[in-house]
């Protein structure tokens, strides 16, 4: 594989941040009354805004002719068509797979993948028809009120991030509860908050091994039993969505109820399997069904659209640019919309988990800075919080802002002054404030000339700072689909231009072995051999019982 920082597109861009690193977009902007039309893209019923961006037209088309030079495209194609890109694990990567029609036929490893996952949509689609119908009851005969899904990482935060999302549509006879953290908090507070007896608990591991999760779930397990529930009762509050029959019915559900996946489904790309089953429940079939298209959607303007007008290519490209050259290290998710109150967490693991790496796909070590930090937090709390960092810091921290024109739950006027304040933040972080207009209005207030010079200092913003605007009318099932999409393909290409493989994760395993040594000695009473630091905090955890 070529050093990236040797091909010449990369020796063009560093060239070209050189001789443009200083421009001001507010003097663009000015200069060009076409600058919104040319720096806008609208697919799969979201509008792109990135004029707000230190770019002209030169630096798109250098960072157009990088994702050329990296193939982006063939890339693509090659994960569409169930080639094994994963090549850490010898697997394929097809979440896409998971949202294409039932006509489609995609051949892996001798099986139609697409048959295969509609046969497995099929039979989540008729529990969740008995579920919501009321059909399903426990074994005091009551109908499932409350689900409680059991799950760590890709099996807790995408389901949980679209629940939330899209609760304008969940049914109002269930109530849903997610539990990940091996903290014993996490279950103890689920417990206390259902019916047992009208419980529904989805145990979601591939392994059926996973320690956060199995602990969870023979917690929840020996909660019922305790409640007066006999071990065959299990098999009525129980379901799991794994591959390990033979643990799911030592645990003591029925293998009926067990709905499977493949190996190239990826924990952080999985919502839209049988991962997904606790959205199935809260949405019911047509919504889920109407999230997957829009999903689709986004896979077709993916891979047809051309580079220059490609949506997830152009974020991905502008995150490159400012990751290395400008030298961002994080990156805020600013949705102005309650509802999408979890989707920077989501979009944590979807992006560091792919795209934190420091090894190529090839063994080498990079040659440049990999995935940013991303966070971020639903405005307008963010601008009571983190947004000061934005505006006035000694970082330059890209910001992609979400809104929907319309809202599910319209109060008085608060959508307006929601939407207002999306697009202030916007045009404040590009714009900012200079010295004399603050002198100015310091005067204007009545302040003498030594307030001025004294207070002036602190209300300067430098402005400058780039952003991406993401409008949509509505949040519905499709247009959440085709988001989540956008950014599953935003990663991806990075990951392509940086030459890392996106779809495993092999930092996670060493805390992982480490632990399970850990809680072996804390069992057993006796520190093992650790450095001075683990063995002191080892033996204090010891000690305090």
């Amino acid at each position: 594989m070529q050093d990236l920082t040797s091909r010449p597109q990369w020796a063009a861009l560093r060239d070209h941040f050189d001789t443009t690193r200083n421009l001001q977009m507010a003097d663009q902007f000015a200069a060009d009354a076409g600058r919104f039309e040319r720096f806008s893209v609208e697919a799969c019923g979201i509008l792109l805004d990135y004029s707000k961006n230190r770019i002209d037209e030169q630096t798109m088309r250098l960072l157009v002719e990088l994702a050329e030079a990296v193939d982006v495209a063939g890339q693509a194609r090659r994960m569409f068509d169930g080639e094994k890109i994963n090549n850490t694990e010898n697997r394929s990567v097809l979440h896409t797979a998971l949202r294409r029609p039932s006509s489609d036929t995609l051949q892996v490893d001798g099986e139609n993948a697409v048959q295969a996952v509609h046969e497995v949509a099929a039979r989540s689609a008729a529990f969740t028809d008995r579920v919501r119908s009321g059909e399903w009851t426990g074994y005091t005969g009551k109908p499932v009120r409350h689900i409680v899904n059991i799950g760590i990482g890709g099996s807790d935060l995408g389901p949980l991030m679209v629940c939330e999302a899209l609760k304008p549509y969940a049914s109002d006879n269930l109530q849903m509860h997610f539990v990940s953290n091996v903290d014993g908090s996490h279950i103890a507070e689920a417990l206390a908050a259902v019916d047992i007896e009208s419980t529904l608990f989805i145990v979601a591991s591939k392994t059926f091994t996973t320690l956060e999760t199995i602990a969870n779930a023979k917690a929840a397990r020996q909660y019922l039993l305790d409640a007066g529930a006999a071990e065959a009762d299990i098999a009525k509050h129980f379901v799991a969505v794994s591959t390990n029959a033979a643990a799911v019915a030592d645990f003591g559900i029925d293998r009926d109820n067990m709905f499977g996946f493949w190996d190239w489904v990826g924990g952080r790309y999985s919502l839209w399997s049988s991962i997904g089953l606790s959205i199935r429940l809260a949405i019911g079939n047509q919504h889920f069904d109407e999230m997957l298209d829009g999903a689709h959607q986004m896979d077709q303007h993916f891979a047809s659209a051309p580079l220059a007008s490609n949506m997830p290519v152009i974020m991905a490209l502008l995150g490159v640019w400012y990751r290395n050259f400008f030298g961002a290290g994080s990156h805020v998710i600013a949705p102005y919309d309650q509802y999408l109150h979890r989707f920077a967490a989501y979009l944590q693991q979807l992006d560091m988990e792919s795209n934190g790496k420091s090894v190529s796909a090839d063994g080498e070590p990079v040659a440049c800075q990999t995935g940013p930090v991303i966070w971020g937090e639903p405005g307008t709390n963010g601008q009571h919080a983190f947004f000061q960092l934005l505006h006035q810091g000694t970082d330059l921290i890209p910001a992609d802002f979400l809104a929907a024109m319309q809202t599910h739950k319209p109060v008085a006027d608060q959508h307006r002054m929601l939407l207002a304040n999306c697009l202030a933040q916007t045009e404040a972080l590009m714009r900012g404030k200079s010295r004399d207009v603050v002198e100015a209005e310091l005067k204007a207030s009545g302040l003498d000339a030594d307030a001025i010079a004294s207070l002036a200092p602190h209300k300067v913003f430098a402005g400058n700072q780039p952003s991406n605007t993401l409008l949509y009318r509505k949040l519905t099932p499709e247009v959440l689909g085709a988001l989540i999409a956008l950014y599953e393909h935003k990663v991806f290409v990075q990951g392509k231009i940086w030459g890392v493989n996106s779809f495993d994760q092999w930092g996670v395993e060493l805390g992982k072995q480490l632990a399970s040594t850990i809680l072996g000695e804390m069992q057993a009473g006796v520190v093992g051999s650790h450095d001075s630091s683990t063995t002191a905090l080892l033996q204090r955890c010891i000690d305090a019982g």
